[in-house]
């Protein structure tokens, strides 16, 4: 596979391609066009066929992609055809919503540890799991098999969550704090940001009137 400096942007659009290949599996599509499956992601063919050719070849001329096997196909390449342990650092708000939702189960994306620094919520069960202080964090990654950290927290403590992360050996963050944190090189980052969509969708908005 030619998984070399593929652009971020590719990665992004893989997501797509699952989410709306598995919709189609749902309703029962067991092939499908590149013309069909281009305009369900709002890209053009051209854009389908290059991302998935980083990874291999795919589909058959005059044919089209078999929906099942180009789901797996991209799982693979993604590395999301296996289970990945999660653990979430701040139980706010936020934090309370990721944890019931269920689709990260469903995805692949276990969330099997809560932790936060908070006296008041240490202890509290929230969808099944308690809330364990956050010190305690570098004892339970083994244990739990815990690879991706999810950061919940206010702003102002993220970086130390993400100390808590690295320190407990955490592979790879996703950072929902509005704040940037430092981490070592080999440990990535992916940052979520909500107002981003916003503010392409108020451009989006402005530029056609």
């Amino acid at each position: 596979m030619k998984t070399q400096n593929i652009p971020k942007a590719t990665i992004k659009r893989l997501a797509v391609y699952i989410q709306v290949l598995t919709g189609l599996k749902r309703d029962g599509v067991e092939v499908i066009s590149s013309e069909k499956l281009a305009k369900a992601c709002s890209v053009n063919p051209s854009q389908i066929r290059k991302d998935l050719a980083y990874f291999g070849e795919f589909g058959v001329r005059g044919v089209g992609y078999y929906v099942h096997e180009l789901i797996s196909s991209i799982k693979q390449s993604l590395g999301v055809d296996r289970v990945w342990g999660c653990a979430l650092v701040g139980v706010g708000n936020l934090g309370r919503a990721l944890l019931r939702h269920k689709e990260f189960a469903l995805r692949g994306f276990s969330i099997r540890a809560a932790f936060d620094c908070d006296p008041y919520k240490i202890g509290e069960i929230v969808s099944g799991l308690e809330v364990v202080c956050t010190r305690q964090l570098k004892g339970r990654v083994d244990e739990l098999g815990l690879e991706i950290g999810i950061i919940t927290t206010p702003p102002e403590r993220a970086q130390r969550a993400a100390n808590y992360l690295v320190d407990g050996g955490i592979k790879g963050i996703v950072n929902f704090a509005q704040a940037r944190i430092d981490v070592p090189k080999e440990v990535p980052v992916e940052y979520v940001d909500f107002t981003h969509h916003f503010y392409s969708v108020a451009f989006n908005i402005t530029s056609m009137d």
